[in-house]
């Protein structure tokens, strides 16, 4: 599987969609975006366009770098939660991680 399908996959399983619910956002037909998935085939700018104004992160899916997030886009329960996490240690971090982890791909099963 080629960066980009691989990235769409993630994309859309962190988001707890189907390969249907996923490509009707981006206008297109679910057995393309099984091909894009799958690297057989790329996809178009007005795709990727309309999975941005869902909050896909398209430059995340063409690059593999996520687009940094703003202090101003966080709600105050996330910028608190994110001041916590940053004041545990190491470990207590790794543990939050898996356990974020484990929470969001029970939400994809």
């Amino acid at each position: 599987m080629n960066h980009l399908g691989s990235r769409l996959k993630e994309e859309r399983k962190t988001l707890g969609l189907s390969q249907h619910d996923f490509a009707a956002i981006g206008g297109v037909e679910a057995n393309a975006q099984g091909k894009y998935e799958s690297g057989q085939r790329t996809p178009r700018s007005d795709y990727l366009a309309a999975l941005s104004f869902k909050g896909v992160d398209v430059l995340y899916l063409l690059s593999g770098h996520r687009t940094p997030l703003r202090i101003e886009s966080l709600t105050e329960a996330e910028r608190i939660v994110i001041l916590h996490y940053r004041a545990l240690t190491g470990v207590d971090q790794d543990a939050i991680g898996q356990l974020a982890l484990s929470l969001s791909e029970c939400l994809t099963e």
